[in-house]
């Protein structure tokens, strides 16, 4: 499985020539990378030598080095053609045979889903070592690339919702009969493969967000105090999409100053102005960097305690609720559903402290 990483920060402190000359120095270190854009104009083929746009196929930039730039109605059309697929395979009589993608149009925050779904498709191919996202870098990237997190917790909540409700209780009787004649293949079981299926996947995913040897982030900012403003909220909000920040790259030469407080204990690396061979000659082992890194979510079933790391943050923004076997903490402009392991499921919660940065919650 490839590490994917990717760099957050302020509009304007220079994310996307970090993002090309971490890929290109990544390849020339034998590591096997591919560099993804979401940017749909053409500075992006531009910034890498090239006319016009690169395309939705992965175009070959150097040894070792492709990029890609996918358009969103690019993917939607291939997206709509699995979803086709995976109809068929489980509906006697398909509801979308005769819709095609060409037609569709995308509406909000579909292209969100389909990127995250590239990005996994070529993370599960095995062509690259490495796959570097030059997203949005904002709240947007940190919700896309947690959103295996989010979907998991809906799935779980809403499926024992919807099951545990007496409308799914008055018709049980009748789910083996109509699903028989509806599903391929028939049986009530039929409606447990795909969620299960859905289920696997979204484990999956949530697996790869908190692994930082599979996800990474560092933070980009230069001198201004807006943009290391903006790179400290970014890396709070980043622990609560339970994603691994490195460090900081501080860009275009700029001296850390008062940052190294700010930022503490996180590595702070300037970054040279000048061309790519002195930048790259600047840049970090990032995974080694994600490795030691603070981990966004400790939980300590011995000791009865759940640790979040969040940075950024003082005790009077983070708000602490427990429903069930979970607890939800919100703290910025995002929540997180802490899902908590049998050992812990069903305790409730005998104590929180804010300290040292961590919200440690006590059952």
């Amino acid at each position: 499985m490839a590490l994917t990483l990717t760099f957050l920060g302020k509009g304007g402190t220079g994310r996307t020539t970090l993002a090309i000359a971490a890929a290109r120095h990544l390849a020339d270190n034998g590591k096997r990378v591919l560099l993804f854009s979401q940017d749909p104009g053409p500075a992006f083929g531009i910034a890498l030598g090239r006319e016009g746009d690169i395309g939705a196929d992965p175009v070959a930039i150097a040894s070792n080095f492709s990029a890609v730039q996918p358009t969103s109605v690019a993917l939607l059309e291939r997206g709509w053609g699995e979803l086709k697929s995976l109809e068929a395979r489980y509906l006697r009589s398909p509801f979308f045979k005769d819709v095609y993608g060409e037609e569709l149009a995308m509406f909000p925050g579909l292209d969100s889903a389909l990127t995250l779904s590239a990005l996994r498709k070529y993370d599960d191919g095995g062509a690259y070592d490495v796959i570097v996202y030059d997203g949005a870098g904002d709240l947007a990237a940190l919700r896309l690339l947690g959103l295996p997190e989010v979907l998991s917790w809906y799935v779980r909540r809403f499926r024992q919702v919807i099951g545990d409700s007496d409308f799914m209780k008055a018709i049980n009787p009748f789910i083996g009969p109509v699903s028989a004649a509806v599903l391929a293949g028939g049986g009530v079981d039929r409606w447990d493969e795909p969620f299960g299926e859905a289920t696997d996947l979204l484990e999956q995913g949530r697996s790869v967000v908190s692994d930082p040897r599979k996800l990474a982030a560092m933070l980009v900012t230069t001198g201004d105090r807006a943009a290391a403003a903006t790179a400290a909220y970014l890396w709070g909000s980043a622990q609560q999409s339970g994603i691994t920040v490195g460090g900081v790259l501080l860009n275009r030469g700029s001296e850390p100053g008062h940052l190294e407080e700010n930022f503490a204990p996180l590595p702070i690396l300037s970054v040279p102005e000048g061309d790519s061979a002195a930048i790259a000659a600047a840049l970090p082992d990032f995974e080694a960097l994600a490795i030691a890194a603070p981990k966004p979510l400790d939980i300590d079933v011995a000791n009865r305690q759940v640790r979040l790391f969040l940075p950024s943050f003082d005790k009077k923004q983070v708000k602490l609720t427990q429903y069930g076997p979970e607890v939800t903490v919100e703290a910025g402009d995002q929540r997180r559903n802490v899902k908590l392991p049998p050992a812990l499921s069903g305790r409730p919660v005998t104590g929180a402290k804010f300290q040292d940065r961590h919200l440690i919650i006590s059952f």
